[in-house]
């Protein structure tokens, strides 16, 4: 079928997209399903949703002409994509889904997702990086939002952003003097790491994909 054709087909009302007349310019996620005059020409994905341990030393994307990516990792049939990223260095919780509204509704939400990770530094903290990583921190020109500090150790501080600048603990903790020798991303808004070994997957429970679902609409 041309796209002259194809154009014709929906102003006459004859492509349905889930049922209802398609319209031009209309964007279709893997989760719709088309027909044209009652013959469905692209079915229904089942969505897909999986919480992934990063180890160190896996890129975050699909693209199988990087090395160490995604695809090569998780080794499975089905087409599904990272909601956002982990850089190369750090660890922990992924999140990967072929729906595309929630993957638009995280990446482009206008209030800030928040997200919890797990940081062991080379040397003891005080009181006043703390305090300092808490407040916010100018990196790149910029200064960081307030974020959640809670301190474990002497050298382990867990931290919860609803921002995601370029390697930005690793910034903030470098502007005051320290190195992160591990970074571990333990939630991504409601949904938890727990205690998925490092490298393993699974499938998000039916109460974790409404509580995710949940957030991100209100």
């Amino acid at each position: 079928m041309s796209n002259k054709d194809a154009v014709q087909h929906i102003l006459s009302g004859r492509v349905l997209v889930n049922g209802k007349k398609g319209t031009l310019k209309q964007v279709l996620l893997s989760e719709d399903e088309v027909q044209v005059d009652d013959q469905v020409i692209k079915e229904q994905q089942k969505k897909v949703y999986i919480a992934y341990h990063k180890p160190r030393g896996i890129e975050s994307t699909m693209n199988v002409q990087i090395e160490n990516n995604l695809s090569q990792a998780l080794d499975i049939a089905q087409s599904i994509f990272p909601v956002g990223r982990l850089d190369k260095a750090s660890e922990g919780l992924m999140l990967l889904t072929n729906d595309g509204e929630l993957l638009y509704k995280i990446l482009h939400a206008e209030r800030h997702q928040e997200k919890e990770y797990q940081v062991l530094v080379d040397k003891p903290l005080t009181q006043q990086s703390v305090d300092s990583l808490a407040a916010g921190i100018v990196i790149m020109g910029k200064k960081t939002r307030p974020a959640v500090v809670r301190q474990v150790n002497d050298i382990t501080f867990n931290i919860t952003l609803k921002q995601g600048l370029n390697r930005q603990i690793r910034r903030m903790c470098y502007k005051l003097g320290y190195q992160v020798e591990k970074l571990v991303r333990i939630r991504i808004i409601t949904l938890e790491l727990g205690n998925l070994a490092p490298g393993d997957w699974r499938y998000l429970s039916q109460s974790e994909i409404s509580d995710l679902i949940q957030e991100v609409s209100d």
